[in-house]
């Protein structure tokens, strides 16, 4: 597969022009990476208004993943799931102000995407509920919710899979969705991998309309690189303005350190990456079978990510941090779960050494508690709510406000409480449990 991105850039850096254009440091070493940092100089194309290496480097990747178009973004899933909803809003506009159903465990950017787009939300929430990141929603609720309103959504929209590894039966999802004449929107941040299992299972494959990767979570690309997919069967309208809404929420400087990252990540895909991601996925399946057999809980999640359960005595935070002393840092832990993230590029010698530092648990388990949903009333918008004067209290003191920007930490960046909600015992409560002690609230 060609990369025309990263050709371009290597021939710039080796001709040693004389650089009288942006960026500053003039391609001198730095960090060691300026003489591939580039600007849209003659020849490299432009991300918003691309019609010379970004898009054949974009069709690249389109041709990969099966899509109608795939575009990238270098400002991660934040930029692509504001594009996207953007998107969703703008494709069947009516007289009635639209609203978005959505899985209550979103990313604090959908919060920031309904403030700059002032749609509202209808909540869907699981039947038990065992942590923030998760939110197992059925097929059946959302035909439940989209049955008693007069009017359809302009999308369901879902993280799939969520922060601990749960997936969803999109499939069904997606069916239920297009008998209703709305949307499936599908923050798969956690997923890009997923088109090149033996058995495909990323949201184009099952049939959502649009979805977001965060590449960079899961393929050899810089933090940053992302992509927007549009199914094949998706209205053209999506293609003809997904460059647009991207533009809308984007610098106009991106980097082509990143977009060279996802254009070799492209011919990666193409010849190598599903022989190492078989033989990665059959490694994990041997290396929870050993943590199981040594006594660890080993929840059910998507295939490269191992979330261990924290026993009596411990907690999932408490685990990471012996953990990180021995060499091995986590993705994510908090008092019942931590969250090791895998890819090919991690060494069959790397997993074996978390078996056996993790050693033999000899620790009980609990049958796991339900937490209580954070169901706070709405007491004015998600956009009055952002964009109105704020002050930090602390969680003991924000009873009773109503909640400004949602204070959160990334990861998981999931919001305990929407911006506009009314803050109440049952969320000081899971402040505390997630250890959040100030809360930013209107003024």
């Amino acid at each position: 597969m060609q990369t025309p991105i990263a050709d371009f850039v290597k021939s710039y850096a080796d001709k040693k022009n004389c650089r009288m254009h942006m960026p500053g440091h003039k391609g001198a070493f730095f960090l060691g990476c300026e003489s591939y940092d580039i600007t849209e100089v003659f020849g490299a194309d432009a991300l918003y208004e691309a019609d010379g290496i970004i898009s054949q480097s974009e069709k690249n990747a389109s041709e990969l993943f099966g899509t109608k178009r795939t575009v990238y973004s270098t400002e991660g899933s934040s930029q692509c799931i504001r594009a996207m909803l953007y998107l969703a809003v703008n494709y069947k506009k009516t007289s009635e102000k639209p609203y978005i159903l959505a899985g209550r465990n979103v990313h604090k950017s959908f919060l920031y995407a309904a403030s700059l787009l002032d749609f509202d939300i209808v909540w869907l929430w699981p039947d038990e509920m065992h942590s923030l990141c998760s939110c197992k929603i059925s097929p059946e609720q959302i035909q439940k919710e989209i049955s008693v309103r007069n009017q359809k959504p302009a999308a369901v929209y879902l993280t799939c899979p969520d922060y601990l590894g749960g997936q969803l039966d999109l499939k069904a999802i997606a069916d239920i969705c297009h008998k209703n004449d709305t949307l499936l929107v599908v923050d798969n941040a956690h997923g890009a991998y997923l088109h090149f299992l033996n058995e495909k299972n990323h949201p184009m494959d099952l049939g959502a309309d649009l979805c977001c990767d965060s590449v960079h979570k899961t393929l050899p690309v810089l933090t940053g690189g992302a992509y927007l997919h549009i199914n094949k069967n998706a209205d053209d309208f999506f293609v003809d303005n997904v460059k647009q809404a991207m533009a809308l929420f984007g610098s106009t400087s991106p980097s082509y350190l990143i977009l060279s990252s996802l254009d070799l990540c492209n011919r990666y895909l193409a010849c190598y990456y599903n022989h190492r991601l078989s033989e990665t996925v059959d490694t994990l399946e041997s290396i929870r079978e050993n943590l199981i057999n040594n006594g660890w809980c080993i929840e059910q999640t998507d295939p490269l990510k191992i979330t261990i359960k924290s026993p009596d005595g411990m907690t999932g935070n408490s685990i990471a941090q012996m953990l990180r002393t021995k060499g091995i840092e986590c993705e994510y832990s908090d008092s019942k779960y931590v969250v090791l993230m895998i890819t090919p590029e991690n060494t069959r010698k790397e997993l074996e050494k978390l078996v056996e530092i993790l050693g033999i648990n000899e620790s009980r388990y609990r049958e796991d508690e339900n937490l209580q949903p954070i169901k706070c009333k709405q007491a004015v918008s998600v956009r009055e709510a952002m964009f109105a004067k704020q002050e930090l209290v602390f969680v003991d003191n924000s009873v009773g406000r109503i909640c400004g920007v949602p204070t959160v930490g990334c990861p998981p960046a999931i919001p305990i409480v929407v911006s506009g909600e009314i803050i109440d015992d049952t969320a000081v409560d899971m402040f505390k449990y997630y250890g959040i002690k100030e809360v930013s609230v209107i003024k």
